[in-house]
């Protein structure tokens, strides 16, 4: 099974560190990373993290995606294939 989750950040001034210091927690069970946002002649205030995961099965991902889900401007959802 394959697990990918998906993390949108509003406001990502006040967001991002927080979001970041979860990753790097978790960095171990993150296979792929890419980070997209806006720019145009500024960066813009959201952006959109896609994760995918090892295909172990550990719980760790639903952990994650709850700690993330408990930070402000912050909403992480996860598929599996």
């Amino acid at each position: 099974m394959r697990t990918v989750m998906g993390i949108e950040i509003q406001n990502r001034e006040e967001s991002a560190v927080k979001v970041q210091e979860l990753l790097t927690k978790h960095g171990c069970i993150i296979k792929t990373r890419l980070g997209l946002h806006e720019v145009q002649n500024q960066c813009s205030a959201s952006g959109f993290i896609l994760l995918e995961f090892e295909r172990k099965e550990t719980g760790e991902h639903d952990q994650l995606k709850n700690e993330l889900n408990t930070i402000e401007n912050v909403v992480a959802k996860t598929m599996e294939f």
